[in-house]
């Protein structure tokens, strides 16, 4: 007799103060297997509704900064109960995460201790009667802080996590209420794609982290602060010796998996042929290797693993695809590599720009502030005219920490 397969654990909304499940729900990527419950938007319209009741009969809420401190020590070292996986312990949660989105420890421990010093050097907001809206990005769950923000600031906040990394969403969410938070002041409402517009629509503040696409059909909305693409850039000076440029911006390509909207696409060597500097960084770029770094003195900057079959080939064939004729990959390690234990990897790529870029409108390269979820940069020469069009594009500029002649 053949046992019946069990059913894969549904990570939960949590909407009207508790966690609730949905038929409507979404496969996650790694394995084990696991689904996220989705609120279909006619269900956050009524949520809306039942806010505007519940609200008025709320107490005031007091000491939120020292709520929110109990609540980020708890999500990077308690144990908390989040709904359909039941008790999460610390370790539970970085093997979770490693699972599901391919975050490395030493990464999980580096955006805990980010989210920790966000808050201590962040100043206490007004707080207002604003129904706030945070729709995250799957990169990185530092941009949790802007929960965090809004949770300070907002009479409530709903979270609506991407369908790609939920789970520390629900982390936070559920550290937030054994903090004491009450429960009716957030939520956590994963929807697909197009249900996003109607979230913006029925709150009051929103806070959204997407793509060129998303920030391109959502930049008139009011009250909305968007996070589009970083498009980070580094601009190199004339004269920079190699090794201080190397040194310089090695950290800035490859920390975090590349995973953050500041992380460095684009180098700009002003005035100065760039493949010196290009060369030099694609070797140290193809000496960082998935796992632990080889050296106990050396810095750690891991990478991610991918975990949705054939996404990492895709995001290396995009590089590939953007390339023009004279434009060179420099970085010679296997673009995608797999561990013992069957996880996949994408090494860090570097890409040397044919020709000097003299003119604003050269700089009009489909690899020019290029994000893709790895270290990647490509390096151009330019005029300082062409590099202040590329800075101007860019949310993120790097210059070199001291002045060189």
């Amino acid at each position: 007799m053949t046992a019946a397969p069990e059913h894969p654990p549904v990570v939960s909304a949590f909407r009207r103060g508790a966690w609730q499940e949905s038929l409507d729900t979404a496969a996650l990527p790694g394995s084990p297997a696991r689904r996220l419950a989705l609120v279909p938007e006619i269900v956050a319209h009524a949520d809306r509704r039942w806010w505007r009741s519940a609200q008025a009969a709320l107490p005031p809420l007091t000491d939120r900064r020292a709520r929110i401190r109990t609540a980020l020590d708890l999500f990077a070292h308690g144990t908390v109960t989040v709904g359909g996986l039941g008790p999460q312990s610390a370790a539970a949660f970085r093997g979770a995460l490693w699972e599901s989105a391919g975050l490395p420890g030493p990464l999980v421990e580096r955006w805990c201790a980010l989210l920790a010093d966000g808050v201590a050097h962040r100043e206490l907001p007004d707080a207002d009667d604003a129904l706030a809206l945070v729709a995250l990005p799957g990169n990185t769950f530092t941009c949790l802080d802007s929960v965090l923000d809004q949770a300070e600031r907002s009479a409530a906040v709903w979270v609506r996590p991407s369908r790609r990394e939920p789970l520390s969403a629900a982390r936070l969410v559920a550290a937030l209420l054994a903090a004491d938070w009450p429960a009716e002041r957030i939520g956590l409402y994963p929807t697909g794609q197009r249900d996003l517009h109607g979230l913006v629509k029925l709150t009051d503040r929103h806070v959204v982290y997407g793509g060129a696409g998303l920030a391109a059909s959502m930049r008139d909305a009011p009250t909305l602060t968007l996070h589009g693409p970083g498009r980070g850039c580094a601009l190199v000076p004339p004269g920079l010796p190699v090794d201080d440029a190397v040194a310089w911006l090695l950290p800035l390509v490859a920390a975090d998996s590349g995973r953050f909207c500041r992380n460095v696409r684009t180098v700009v060597c002003l005035d100065a042929d760039p493949e010196p500097v290009a060369k030099a960084l694609a070797t140290a770029l193809d000496g960082l290797h998935p796992g632990p770094a080889p050296d106990p003195a050396a810095p750690d900057w891991p990478l991610t693993a991918f975990r949705d079959p054939g996404e990492a080939e895709r995001a290396t064939a995009h590089v590939r695809a953007c390339l023009r004729a004279g434009d060179r990959l420099l970085t010679r390690e296997p673009p995608v590599v797999e561990s013992a234990g069957g996880d996949v990897f994408v090494r860090p790529h570097l890409v040397l720009l044919d020709g000097r870029f003299a003119v604003p409108s050269d700089v009009a390269h489909p690899l020019v502030g290029h994000e893709v979820p790895f270290p990647f940069a490509a390096v151009l020469g330019a005029t300082a005219e062409a590099g202040r069009a590329i800075a101007d594009g860019s949310l993120f500029v790097h210059r070199p920490p001291t002045p060189h002649s």
